[in-house]
């Protein structure tokens, strides 16, 4: 039950579209001068080093936001892959960019440090975090705790799905909820259904960002469309982003058998997206598939309703 590891996979290209979106969402639902509450249902450790042995284990980084700093962020301007590289993804390089002083990338903050930055002080913003992993829990309350940030962070080793509830709706009456299980369990698709559709019962008009992998399972492929559903019945719009980085190539640069396969593509479904949230994405996806894409299967998907 408590085999899936965040670790292995930070920074990689799910991370990437998944924390540029989030990062665009808490910066323009920031603009209004009423409290947010972010609530992170499945938060991980919270932060992670791309120098530490799950995530070189795994090399995920590499195909995600390692290669994608090279290509957009090089120590020559002349050399950058695209040379206007679209407002999300200059944002999103930047944010993690602050998280590592010494311009290398040893550090990569899962979304609980990424909207922690973002959050007001003087708006008395909110961050509800919950993780159920017992080991990834600890490491999370003692990253946490290095914040300082007193109350404007809660931690709870509980059930993610079931500790929504009790913060929908928040007393200002504006959250965004990312919901980010990691679906190694089949049931974990039903659960992010049945979690929508009681939230949406609770807090119709808060933003809910949710992100699943796209893989070859019935219950992956349903999700999105089960999503569309629920919403349309509630009357809410929606936005669904997906990004493919392809197959690898079956030989490296050496001629030896690549294996690094993995994940391939992941997709982001948000109900009450921001307005600003569909032309950013429409600039930033392609560049996002002409830096990472890997060859065969590589491809974006943007669509919206409601």
């Amino acid at each position: 039950m408590f085999s899936y590891r965040h670790a292995f996979h930070a920074g990689s290209h799910a991370d990437v579209l998944k924390h540029a979106m989030l990062i665009a969402m808490v910066r323009h639902l920031t603009q209004k001068p009423a409290a947010l509450t972010v609530v992170d249902t499945h938060a991980g450790a919270g932060l992670y080093r791309l120098d530490g042995d799950y995530a070189g284990t795994s090399g995920e980084a590499a195909d995600g936001v390692v290669k994608l700093f090279s290509a957009l962020a090089p120590a020559s301007p002349a050399k950058a892959a695209i040379k206007e590289v679209a407002p999300l993804l200059q944002d999103y390089l930047e944010t993690i960019a602050g998280f590592n002083p010494g311009g290398q990338l040893k550090i990569y903050p899962g979304s609980p440090f990424i909207v922690q930055a973002l959050l007001r002080q003087e708006a008395r913003d909110k961050l509800k975090l919950f993780e159920l992993h017992p080991s990834d829990s600890k490491a999370l309350a003692s990253n946490i705790a290095q914040l300082e940030a007193g109350r404007q962070v809660a931690v709870a080793r509980l059930d993610g799905f079931e500790g929504l509830k009790a913060f929908l709706p928040p007393p200002s009456r504006r959250a965004l909820v990312l919901i980010d299980p990691s679906y190694e369990i089949k049931s974990d698709y039903q659960k992010v259904s049945a979690c929508i559709q009681d939230s949406l019962k609770r807090f119709a008009t808060g933003t809910y960002a949710i992100w699943y992998p796209v893989i070859a399972r019935p219950e992956a492929h349903d999700l999105p469309r089960r999503l569309k559903t629920l919403t349309t019945q509630a009357g809410k719009p929606w936005l669904h982003a997906t990004l493919a980085i392809g197959q690898a190539p079956e030989r490296n640069v050496l001629g030896e058998p690549d294996q690094r396969q993995g994940l391939t593509a992941s997709g982001m479904f948000i109900i009450n997206p921001p307005h600003t949230l569909k032309p950013v994405l429409a600039a930033a996806l392609p560049q996002l598939v002409t830096v990472l894409g890997r060859g065969r299967g590589q491809a974006h998907t943007l669509e919206s309703g409601g």
